[in-house]
């Protein structure tokens, strides 16, 4: 059965549909010597080559997938490797067994918190795709006041310059002054989307951090720059949210 090149690719960990999509843009993927297209469907028995490596397809797969959750300090970048000489998120990441760690998602440079990595494509696929509707959870200290008004604003929606956004949940968590917490909950991971949102009602972010994503939780034992495996447990949960057949023992 033929499916689609980047699903087959994503399915061995060599990165997820998204990226892959983008490398077939680029010209970095050749299918029996010849560019591949967007919209190829493969078998598994055609000459497949990313950037110059072939690729073995029966012999790429892991045997089970593996996946980390990371606390990601500030200061990073979600890269693999930057221009600027910033140190990345992948610096400190052990060696999967196989395959490569794809993000699920990225945190801007000033944001810290929960990162997972997986070495599945599919279900990075899956944990990014909106209509997942998988829940991410942050952290965030204001600066200003917010009344009512501006939450039951936020909850509702608000346009911004890539469309309607909202968050689908607002806690206060308390504090005063420069130092009042809340916990924020959306459904999607468009880029510096909780910044933009508070951002647009006249609110500034002085501090973000995400302490959730999905039934994955960021441990406060878990300290930043350093990494754990998730659980049998959390991985059934996490694929279980991803609709996708949960991994065997």
């Amino acid at each position: 059965m033929e499916e689609r090149l980047q699903k087959v690719l994503a399915r061995v960990g060599i990165g997820s549909r998204r990226q892959i999509e983008e490398w077939i843009r680029e010209g970095r993927i050749e299918v029996n010597g010849k560019p591949a297209q967007l919209g190829l469907k493969v078998s598994g028995h055609e000459r497949i080559v990313v950037d110059g490596r072939k690729i073995h397809l029966q012999s790429e797969k892991p045997v089970t997938a593996e996946v980390l959750a990371y606390h990601k300090p500030a200061g990073e970048v979600c890269s693999r490797n930057d221009p600027e000489g910033r140190p990345t998120v992948f610096y400190a990441l052990p060696r999967p067994k196989a395959g490569r760690w794809i993000s699920v998602g990225r945190l801007d440079i000033n944001t810290s918190g929960l990162l997972l990595f997986t070495t599945d494509g599919e279900l990075a696929h899956r944990l990014m795709h909106p209509s997942q509707e998988i829940e991410r959870e942050y952290a965030v200290r204001l600066l200003g006041a917010v009344s009512m008004e501006i939450q039951e604003r936020l909850i509702q929606g608000v346009q911004l310059e890539d469309g309607m956004a909202r968050f689908t949940a607002i806690e206060d968590s308390g504090g005063s002054g420069a130092n009042h917490w809340y916990h924020v909950i959306i459904k999607e991971g468009r880029n510096r989307e909780v910044r933009r949102l508070w951002e647009s009602q006249g609110i500034t972010v002085s501090r973000l951090s995400r302490v959730r994503y999905g039934p994955i939780i960021l441990e406060r034992k878990l300290r930043p720059g350093k990494s754990r495996p998730l659980t049998f447990r959390e991985l059934k949960q996490l694929y279980t949210a991803a609709g996708l057949k949960p991994p065997r023992t």
